[in-house]
């Protein structure tokens, strides 16, 4: 069979596939139907932080599996009661979380309990920023800053605005009496690793308390240790009411979480909200795991002294190559580079030579390799993109 033949004829095209057939992986490795063996500095889109595979997840996986794999949400079920405790001791220390499937869904479950806030004073508008992206529904997609996503889409679901990212400036000016919520990623992930300065969250978080409107970090692609913190808010010092939750939460099952402040977790009430699927018990088995692992001390401080050896050797490689290079940047281990070129190509070249990256915004090459990586691991990694860059 001609699989990628095979995949034009029956699956949507909706991904532009980078020519490989992956079948088999193991921590940072990922093996092609061909038996070639591959280093993974993108893990799934920030899913796999853990490795591929990591046993201890898969023991739990298959351990609920055999139990109970699915139940109706009018019941209660074990997984579920233990996650939720454990992500608010971790987190709020008092609050409530709504279960769902994905990333996009949590963020749909944020801002339904935004505008739930807002609808007392007949507040609705929910104001978001320029080049973020917070998924592909219709509320999620609606609040995504990129114009290309929005077209053949329109109309947009009413009473989105947007701001400029790092400028209070600009929310203020986006802010009225109908505001209800901001919504924000700290680091945007597919708006090219763009980082929100402390400085301005701290300012945000003081509009939002004076205004009295809910504040609302997207945190699907930064949280979860990819800052070298649990949570993002946590590297900013700054506590958002909402926290939105998905990718790496089970290492790579599918599972959104909408993480809700003590002061307002009871803005959602019986019929207001709800998910066949939402809190699959494989899942969340699997999510219990990941965070024990993620409590590991010394798993986050390979995080961000790994991450900060991985920048000084790009900004290495920005001096070797400054024609090309226009920018290095990134927190923990969420990188990026940005160039003056297409960087498409580079990812194709890396693929060939046994590296999996990715390029987002069209010239900015992304790194969210897993959290066990090592110093040698990024030699490895920047050996190909040096190779590649010196063809260039």
């Amino acid at each position: 069979m001609n699989y990628k033949e095979t995949e034009k004829k029956y699956i949507a095209q909706t991904y532009k596939r980078q020519n490989a057939i992956f079948v088999k992986a193991k921590g940072k490795y990922i093996w092609d139907i061909n038996g070639k063996k591959y280093l993974d500095f993108f893990t799934g889109v920030s899913v796999c932080n853990l490795g591929h595979n990591h046993p201890l997840i898969i023991k739990a996986i298959k351990k609920q599996a055999d139990a109970l794999v699915h139940v109706s949400n009018h019941y209660y079920t074990l997984p579920q009661i233990n996650l939720a405790k454990m992500i608010i001791e971790k987190s709020f220390k008092k609050g409530k979380l709504f279960f769902s499937n994905s990333g996009a869904e949590a963020v749909e479950t944020a801002i339904k309990i935004a505008r739930k806030y807002g609808s007392v004073n007949a507040q609705y508008e929910v104001i978001a920023f320029n080049s973020s992206f917070h998924g592909r529904t219709y509320g999620a997609l609606s609040s995504t800053g990129q114009e290309k996503l929005h077209q053949g889409f329109k109309p947009l679901v009413p009473g989105i605005k947007f701001a400029k990212f790092n400028d209070i400036v600009s929310v203020k000016k986006a802010f009225t009496k109908k505001t209800c919520a901001v919504l924000i990623e700290p680091i945007q992930g597919e708006g090219g690793v763009n980082i929100a300065s402390k400085k301005f969250l701290q300012e945000l978080s003081a509009f939002c308390k004076k205004n009295k409107i809910l504040l609302i970090f997207d945190e699907v692609q930064c949280g979860l240790g990819r800052t070298g913190k649990l949570f993002a808010y946590q590297y900013y010092g700054v506590e958002p009411d909402i926290i939105v939750l998905a990718k790496s939460i089970a290492n790579g099952l599918p599972l959104g979480i909408t993480v809700i402040n003590g002061k307002h977790q009871d803005l959602l009430q019986p019929g207001d909200h709800g998910s066949t699927f939402g809190g699959s018990l494989v899942a969340c088995a699997a999510a219990i795991e990941t965070l024990k692992c993620l409590d590991n001390k010394k798993l986050l401080a390979n995080v961000n002294s790994t991450g900060a050896y991985f920048l000084s050797k790009l900004n290495d490689l920005k001096k070797k190559y400054p024609a090309i290079i226009k920018e290095v940047r990134g927190v923990g281990l969420m990188i990026a580079v940005e160039l003056y070129t297409d960087g498409s190509g580079i990812v194709a070249k890396a693929l060939e030579k046994g590296l999996i990256i990715n390029c987002t915004q069209g010239k900015i090459i992304r790194f969210l390799p897993s959290f066990h990586i090592t110093k040698k691991d990024v030699d490895t990694a920047l050996k190909v993109v040096d190779s590649i860059l010196s063809e260039i």
